[in-house]
C-alpha cells in the first residue's frame, strides 16, 4: 500500500471541504429564489396611455409612474399590458 504523507491527507480534506461548501451555498441562493436587483428610481409615464386590463372582469388599472415592474394580480389572474392611443379632445 502506497503511503500518502499526513500533511497532503488534510490538505486535500480542507480543498474538498472549501469546494462543496461554495457549491452548496450557490445551490442554496439559486434555490432561494433572491436576486439582487437595481433600485429604478420612478417616473412619470402618464402621457403614454398604459393600462392593466384584467382579462377575467374587465377591470383596468391605468399606469401613471413607472418603478419596479411588477404586474399586479385581480380575480386571480395576472392582468395583462395595454397600450391605447391617445385620446384627443374633439374641438369644434
Amino acid at each position: 500500500m502506497i503511503a500518502i504523507a499526513a500533511w497532503f491527507q488534510w490538505l486535500v480534506a480542507v480543498v474538498l471541504f472549501v469546494v462543496i461548501a461554495l457549491v452548496g451555498v450557490a445551490f442554496l441562493r439559486g434555490v432561494s429564489g433572491v436576486q439582487r436587483h437595481d433600485r429604478i428610481d420612478p417616473e412619470d409615464v402618464q402621457d403614454l396611455d398604459v393600462f392593466f386590463v384584467c382579462g377575467e372582469c374587465g377591470t383596468e388599472f391605468q399606469v401613471t409612474r413607472l418603478g419596479e415592474i411588477q404586474v399586479p394580480r385581480h380575480c386571480g389572474e395576472p392582468m395583462n399590458v395595454v397600450r391605447r392611443p391617445r385620446q384627443r379632445p374633439q374641438t369644434t
